[in-house]
């Protein structure tokens, strides 16, 4: 043999083999003319026409004669027909008419070629399936790379010893199955490409016809997305890790097949399998791959126990057993050596994760109890610590993916925007709940924080039981959503799956706006601009009062608080209802607080009676006795709460006057006759003049109700004339104005407020003395209520009228004034009481007619007993007949 000058010795040095029968490139003197060498053997056989073909477009001709003992597996012309349909490479190249190949093909297609070829000559051919494994003279590159600006400086084209397989080349294993050889097959001898032509000796080497191409293993990804046995992994597998593992080199991975991976819990594995566990993966995976200094072929632990250090840190203990298998750190070695081209998978029996070495957090649970579209939410308002702290106990909310479908993301806020944050906290709630612990309309504090409350905002709970039976099974409720299955505790999470997502309280508005029955005083907030006020300002427990209130209150007090012209009033009595801290139910029932200031700047007193602790508010001012029930809701805002009262309550900022009441009745006609009058000082609610008559008769300080006639009442009545008669007017008015003494607190029922609220109680039978009283014997008034919804009547005590049905007036409406002690204030009436004054007859005919017959009875009665005394002195006296006897003569 020649040696050739021309192949530099320093470049051939670094081409290590390893393996016995296998040795070092040579410079053996290039073969004579009448040798017969490898190139010349290919072109002999006409079925390497094709393999001639690509020998000499990868510009290997000079290679393949510079080798000195080589091994070359050649694919015959039908076996590179059936690879030329699944690569395109080999396809072009066998094209004549296609162009040059450029520098990165012909390293391709070299690499590929490289595969077959052994830099020694087979001596010891395999005689069973247990394959031997051979170095090859594939030094695998990334052929991906740009081309380097430095091309080898002359041929023959050898391989470079420094790959991704670092100093060592890529491995082909033989064996022997079905009386033939076969190359390329795994680890068990299975596959590969079958030798059909018979070897034929050369001088530089020995050549063997294979029926199929072998192909060169590819990157560790792709090989592990082909295993069979890997396909758990590889769907697993994070776009980062198929990257890392494309482009690290002289990588070895221990990877568990898929039955390791069925071993886990069901929701641990939903949970790598979704697109939140990459960092979980990751930590996985680096505790299977060994630092990429140099690849760990299997015989490299075969024979010895050695340990490996993993990317993650820990150590891989490799023992061989008696058995002749290999324990892997407690798993067994299933099957080595699974070749790639920048590294080697080894596959074991199960996961070589230590106890505790992954977080079992409530995300994975989540995840595994299918809840990705709640996390996936989650995530995407940056609330993870929510869900990644397996040390924090939370009760969490959690709905399903169904759930969510069902809903659709029109029901929820944007993803990544601050109202879905919100939402996401409140689905949280710290410490472990169980259903045991959970009583009905209890308040639970979750994890959101609501500026408008300065802390944590709070959940309502309903609770239910299902059976008569102490152990029967309970319905939860968490804010109106119900609880769908049973609950779930792993570690320090309880999980409670809810038929909705959980919206938090809105602000006051909103919340109360549902409430029909709360709808006039809803009204009142917005027509006094308040309701930004009370949306806005923190920490507020707002009492509302239902339409019913209004009612009881009086007409006229209503009318005159929601009236355009009384914004300043109504603003005053609603301030009155929002109280300064949030108070939920329990400790308003249960607590001793005494008082509690309003945004009106006066406060509420609070009093607590009976065995059921009944809530009575008092307001500061309005009247004497005036109260309201609470009706514990717990309504919950953004920025407190909300509860229901019976009734409205009046601050003393709120000044009702007659004169306020009777511009509510919208009577101006009665309004302009008490001023004429000179008692526009009743209106006001002042003391008279003083000098008047009024100061005179001692009327300081007493309260007036205005028997107010409407409008239409005057209908027939002539103004004009009434206006110019003073004393007539004064009389008029007079008989409509009922002096009102404040009074004596009373032990009314607690809702009693109708007694409460109107001016004077409107009991039947009642008598008022009026104004027209001192000087009338007609001034007093009586009440009368009559049967059914007659309704109730006024009407002039012992006034004698022709028309019963005009003789009385009919209360339409009232109101209380808050003036003169909170005593008096207006009855509106539909006819006007004129003071009565009696004809002669009416006042002096019924004594003269009673006193006449009188005299006239005594006349016939002595007239009577005359008659029958006279009748009895002079009755006739008889003889008998004949006259008397003879013996009666004689006696005589």
């Amino acid at each position: 043999m020649r040696p050739l000058a021309c192949i530099p010795l320093g470049i051939l040095a670094f081409l290590p083999f390893a393996a016995p029968a296998q040795v070092p490139l040579s410079h053996a003197a290039p073969p004579t003319t009448q040798s017969f060498t490898l190139i010349e053997a290919l072109s002999a056989d006409p079925d390497y026409l094709s393999l001639l073909k690509l020998v000499q477009r990868a510009k290997l001709v000079p290679t393949l004669n510079s080798l000195n003992g080589s091994t070359f597996f050649a694919p015959t012309n039908d076996a590179i027909k059936r690879h030329t349909a699944s690569n395109p490479l080999w396809k072009h190249a066998l094209d004549d008419d296609a162009p040059t190949l450029t520098d990165n093909l012909h390293l391709r297609l070299r690499q590929e070629l490289f595969y077959h070829l052994f830099n020694y000559t087979l001596s010891v051919f395999p005689t069973e399936q247990t394959p031997q494994q051979h170095r090859t003279l594939l030094y695998p590159t990334d052929t991906t790379a740009p081309p380097t600006q430095l091309p080898p400086p002359y041929p023959p084209w050898m391989p470079n010893p420094n790959g991704t397989l670092g100093k060592e080349p890529q491995r082909l294993r033989l064996s022997y199955r079905d009386e033939a050889m076969w190359a390329g097959v795994d680890a068990y001898g299975n596959n590969g490409a079958k030798v059909v032509k018979e070897q034929v000796q050369t001088a530089n080497g020995v050549l063997l016809g294979l029926d199929e191409v072998v192909e060169m293993p590819p990157d560790l990804a792709t090989v592990i997305s082909r295993h069979p046995k890997l396909t758990y992994f590889s769907k697993i597998l994070t776009p980062e890790l198929v990257k890392f593992l494309n482009s690290t080199p002289t990588l070895t991975v221990f990877l568990p097949e898929d039955n390791a991976w069925q071993a886990l819990p069901t929701w641990e594995r939903v949970y790598l399998e979704s697109d939140f566990a990459s960092d979980d993966l990751t930590q996985i995976f680096n505790m299977h791959a060994v630092i990429p200094n140099e690849v760990k072929w299997s015989d490299s632990f075969t024979d010895q126990a050695v340990n490996f250090t993993t990317i993650h840190g820990r150590k891989l203990e490799i023992v061989p057993s008696e058995e002749n298998k290999i324990k892997v750190s407690g798993a067994d070695l299933i099957e080595p050596d699974v070749y790639a081209s920048n590294g080697v998978v080894h596959t074991v029996s199960s996961l070589l994760v230590p106890p505790g070495a992954i977080r079992l957090t409530p995300e994975k649970f989540l995840l595994g109890l299918n809840c990705t579209e709640f996390v996936s939410l989650i995530h995407s308002v940056n609330l993870t610590y929510l869900i990644n702290d397996p040390d924090t106990q939370y009760t969490i909310l959690a709905p399903r993916d169904d759930v969510l479908k069902l809903f659709g993301h029109h029901e929820l806020p944007h993803r990544g925007s601050e109202e879905l944050k919100r939402v996401l906290q409140y689905h949280f709630i710290p410490g472990k709940w169980a259903p045991k612990k959970l009583l009905d309309g209890m308040l639970i504090e979750t994890a959101l924080d609501e500026p408008g409350l300065d802390g944590h905002q709070v959940m309502t709970i309903e609770v239910t039981d299902e059976g008569k039976k102490k152990d029967d099974a309970k319905s939860i409720r968490f804010a109106g959503a119900g609880v769908m299955g049973e609950h779930e505790e792993i570690h320090n999470s309880l999980f409670y799956f809810v038929s909705r997502p959980l919206i938090p309280p809105a602000d006051v508005m909103e919340t109360a706006l549902p409430e029909l029955e709360l709808s006039t005083f809803l009204a009142g907030i917005f027509s006094t601009n308040l309701a930004e006020t009370l949306k806005a300002t923190p920490r507020t427990t707002v009492l509302m009062p239902p339409n019913g209130a209004f009612r009881r209150l009086g007409l006229l007090v209503s009318n005159h608080l929601l009236a355009s012209s009384s914004k300043a009033d109504l603003e005053r009595v609603i301030r009155h209802h929002a109280v300064i801290g949030v108070e939920y139910a329990d400790p308003l029932v249960e607590g001793s607080q005494r008082t509690f200031a309003t945004l009106e700047g006066s406060d509420l007193h609070v009093e607590r009676r009976g065995v059921n602790r009944t809530v009575l508010f008092a307001p500061s001012g309005g009247w004497p006795d005036m109260q309201a029930e609470l009706y514990p809701r717990n309504m919950l805002t953004q920025t407190g709460v909300i509860h229901e009262v019976s009734d409205i309550l009046i601050p003393r900022s709120v000044h009702l006057t007659v004169g306020k009441l009777v511009k509510a009745a919208k009577a101006t006609t009665m309004t302009t006759m008490v001023v004429k009058a000179g008692l526009g000082w009743v209106l006001n609610g002042t003391a008279p003049p003083e000098g008047s008559r009024w100061a005179e008769m001692g009327l300081s300080g007493t309260g007036w109700t205005l028997l107010c006639p409407t409008d239409d009442a005057f209908k027939q009545i002539d103004l004009t004339e009434l206006y110019a008669d003073e004393e007539r007017l004064q009389a008029i008015v007079a008989q409509h104005l009922i002096p009102t003494a404040p009074a004596a607190p009373t032990a009314l029922a607690v809702l009693d407020t109708l007694a409460h609220n109107t001016p004077l109680p409107l009991d039947d039978s009642a008598t008022y003395s009026t104004l027209q009283s001192a000087s009338s014997a007609y001034g007093d008034v009586l009440v009368r209520v009559l049967d059914g919804d007659g309704g109730t009547v006024l009407g002039i005590k012992g006034a004698r009228g022709h028309d019963g049905a005009q003789d009385w007036a009919r209360v339409l409406s009232w109101g209380r004034s808050t003036t003169g002690a909170g005593a008096g204030g207006v009855v509106q009436i539909d006819r006007l009481l004129v003071p009565y004054t009696p004809t002669w007859y009416e006042e002096y005919g019924a004594p003269v007619a009673v006193g006449a017959g009188g005299v006239v009875l005594i006349v016939l009665f002595f007239l009577g007993v005359r008659w029958v005394w006279r009748r009895d002195t002079t009755e006739a006296t008889y003889e008998p007949v004949g006259g008397f006897g003879h013996d009666d003569s004689d006696d005589s």
